[in-house]
């Protein structure tokens, strides 16, 4: 059998009772960070013309947009809650050989879902189909794509038909069509994270998301698609070709062992290599009460890409929120002037904060090899405060908060949860997401009455 034959046998093969319960909970816990993120994000002025562009598309009214309520087709819907989730940078994080943000992919499985009206167990059977395939995607090249100027955009292209396929009740040949159309037409570069960063940083992943949903809607109707796309001649394997790749490892323990609960959250709304500074900085703030205007220099140890890719010139000067969130100067100098780095520090007005803007020329990166060594299964960072008065302090964090190895509590992740939606969801309405998320599964809630709680009820 091709690869992606073995997928959509998993894929369309799991249950729900085949899933341990552990598993299940971090879906629930992973689809309620998600929603936070979604839900700050729905007045940015990205999302609202995103949002404009989707009203303008039209659509049957299959699927919900959460925050305005706005019912379209399930494509469009995957798109446009996709782009919510990923707006902020703040959603989950996965990254042992290549990064990517598994979540992504939920909106796929809300779309779908609700259009094939699905209930809340099929839902969390596709959120488990999403996180298992993405991250043994993500391990399955030596070194990984991302290393190669790759975006991993690239990867879930081969994992949201498979989603939308279970939910949308497709057959075993219609989801191998489905992966063949999806996994044919969203190779992305890898530019769209370097230099002077733009809304594609956020857009990227979120159009393989949509991909994925309009395969599966394509394959339903009898449209065709490469059996053999990722092994095949010209296909995924033989094209990129500067990594080596493990089929093993794509296949391994599928339904099986979960490697969910091997994902990580996001303690801050950054980039993934900023976090182990940015802690560094706040405990040694906060360890030795230390004020910005204390601060006379600042040397961050990180990896060659942090050094490269994420303090650059153009980090030194961000103008958007799109390179100040990753630009690491900018969160240290952010993390220093107000003691925290939330997703208002990105805000247009403070882009501009005389403070940060101060503190940004008394930052040096450097890269360090013995941090490189350690890459990516550990991403060290090293950061020295020089004060005014000449003393000098020194913290080394291996693993963020949010880590596996540094693990967020239930308790953490409801707190993020509200500070996200509380802007957008009544005391009341913010309470049930709650309550509802963390139950999905245990009884048949109609996904589209669960969706219809994601609803914002609350004037800003």
């Amino acid at each position: 059998m091709s690869l992606t034959q073995n997928m959509a046998r998993f894929a369309l093969s799991l249950r729900y009772e085949d899933i341990p319960p552990a598993a299940r909970h971090e879906a629930r816990r992973f689809m309620l960070d998600s929603i936070g993120c979604g839900l700050t994000a729905i007045h940015n002025p990205d999302m609202l013309a995103a949002h404009r562009y989707i009203e303008k598309l039209g659509g049957t009214p299959d699927a919900t947009v959460i925050g305005s309520g706005l019912r379209t087709n399930a494509p469009n819907a995957a798109l446009m809650n996709a782009l919510l989730v990923r707006a902020i940078d703040y959603n989950d994080i996965y990254w042992k050989q290549d990064p990517s943000h598994p979540s992504d992919i939920i909106p796929a499985a809300w779309a779908a879902a609700e259009k094939a009206d699905s209930d809340t167990r099929d839902l969390i059977v596709a959120v488990l189909i999403a996180y298992e395939l993405e991250m043994r995607w993500c391990l399955a090249a030596e070194p990984g794509i991302r290393e190669m100027g790759w975006h991993h955009a690239t990867l879930t292209q081969f994992v949201s038909p498979f989603v939308a396929a279970r939910l949308l009740g497709l057959n075993e040949a219609q989801t191998v069509a489905a992966a063949g159309i999806s996994g044919s037409c969203h190779f992305t570069l890898g530019g769209v994270v370097a230099g002077h960063l733009t809304n594609m940083k956020n857009t990227a992943d979120p159009l393989a998301t949509e991909a994925g949903v309009t395969a599966a809607l394509l394959a339903a109707e009898g449209y065709s698609g490469p059996v053999h796309v990722i092994e095949g001649k010209e296909g995924l394997i033989e094209v990129l070709n500067s990594v080596t790749w493990s089929t093993d490892t794509l296949l391994d323990g599928l339904g099986e062992t979960f490697l969910i609960t091997e994902c990580g959250y996001k303690p801050f709304p950054t980039e993934a290599l900023t976090h182990q500074p940015i802690t560094a900085v706040l405990n040694l703030c906060q360890k030795h009460n230390l004020t910005p205007d204390r601060i006379q220099r600042v040397q961050v140890l990180t990896t060659t890409r942090g050094a490269d890719i994420l303090s650059d010139p153009s980090k030194y000067k961000p103008t958007t929120k799109e390179t100040a969130d990753h630009s690491l100067p900018y969160c240290i100098a952010a993390a220093l002037a107000d003691g925290a780095v939330l997703p208002s520090s990105f805000e247009e007005e403070k882009l501009r904060d005389p403070v940060i803007r101060r503190m940004l020329e008394r930052i040096e990166v450097k890269a360090d090899a013995e941090i490189d060594a350690l890459f990516p299964r550990v991403k060290r960072a090293q950061v020295t405060l020089t004060t005014t008065d000449g003393e000098s302090y020194t913290e080394q964090v291996d693993h963020a908060k949010g880590s596996p190895e540094n693990p967020m509590s239930d308790e953490e992740v409801i707190a993020k949860f509200r500070a996200n939606s509380a802007s957008a969801l009544s005391p009341a309405r913010l309470e049930a997401v709650i309550d509802a998320t963390l139950a999905l599964g245990d009884t048949a809630l109609p996904v589209r009455d669960y969706m219809q709680l994601l609803i914002a009820d609350k004037n800003q």
